[in-house]
């Protein structure tokens, strides 16, 4: 099977941090703030960048719903991926694999925030992925996370799209 794992993130304020510290960031943000509205964005989008090569990048993002956020990346660089299908699936995968880990690091850190945690597509209903979209919104809500897809999908569209 593929690994799906990315072991470290970037910030333009934090620089790179490994998870455990992604997470203690996201909290002291979140701690800011008190009383306010917050929500944990995971989003993949990715480009090809030769043939059967893509590069993805997955992004989380901690939007304080009215006022803004932060958000952090990953990038690699992945062969043998053959079609817009593979590509969207791999996005898919990466998003959910790296939400759970958040998850993961949330609960061993004692901090109830996978309420707040939703997964961003790059599909919507205009274009060549909207073929795509029962599948992918399918496998998304299958591992219990909450979907959004295009043109709400901004962790996916426009975040994760500014470093690919």
């Amino acid at each position: 099977m593929t690994d799906h794992h990315i072991d470290n993130f970037n910030s333009q304020t934090y620089g790179v941090m490994d998870l455990p510290k992604l997470v203690t960031q996201i909290q002291k943000f979140i701690r800011a703030e008190n009383n306010s509205h917050f929500r944990v964005v995971v989003g993949t989008d990715s480009e090809l960048t030769g043939e059967k090569r893509a590069h993805f990048v997955t992004a989380v993002v901690v939007h304080h719903v009215g006022h803004g956020g932060i958000y952090f990346w990953s990038s690699l660089t992945k062969d043998n991926i053959a079609t817009m299908r593979d590509r969207i699936y791999e996005e898919a995968t990466y998003s959910l694999t790296t939400a759970q880990r958040l998850i993961d690091e949330f609960h061993r850190q004692k901090l109830p925030l996978e309420d707040i945690l939703e997964i961003h597509v790059d599909v919507g209903e205009v274009g060549e992925t909207r073929t795509l979209i029962a599948e992918v919104v399918g496998m998304v809500k299958g591992s219990g996370f909450v979907c959004k897809t295009k043109p709400e999908s901004f962790g996916a569209s426009n975040v994760a799209d500014r470093h690919t």
